[in-house]
């Protein structure tokens, strides 16, 4: 079992700055990419931003200059610091890791996607 634990959301003013952190643990061989996704009401979940394990980033345009994500390999943890806030980055902001349980997966290339549990960041005066 692979486990996610998401935390630093929470609610902002515009022009805020919140950081999130993912923490994932259990069955672990490798990991292959992080990212974040987010969901606001009525809309689809969109990739926000993803970091793989060689540190090669990308992000969704409308973050771009705001948003930084970053990894700790030690720790298993990825990070998503978020500045210059707006009332839209409001949403369930997601946690996703692509993990190789078994050296046999590196092989193969094969691994699974996780999903933390979500985490709700709203941006309001």
């Amino acid at each position: 079992q692979v486990q996610l634990v998401e935390s630093g959301g929470g609610l902002v003013q515009p022009g805020g700055s919140l950081r999130l952190a993912c923490a994932a643990s259990g069955s672990i061989f490798s990991i292959n990419a992080m990212g974040w996704y987010r969901q606001a009401p009525g809309k689809q979940r969109e990739l926000v931003a993803a970091i793989t394990s060689g540190g090669g980033t990308r992000y969704v345009d409308s973050v771009k200059g705001r948003f930084t994500t970053s990894s700790d390999n030690a720790k298993k943890t990825v990070y998503l610091q978020m500045n210059s806030l707006k009332p839209e980055d409001s949403a369930v902001y997601y946690c996703q890791v692509a993990v190789r349980k078994t050296y046999a997966d590196v092989v193969n290339d094969r691994y699974i996607e996780v999903w933390g549990q979500g985490i709700l960041v709203t941006v309001s005066s």
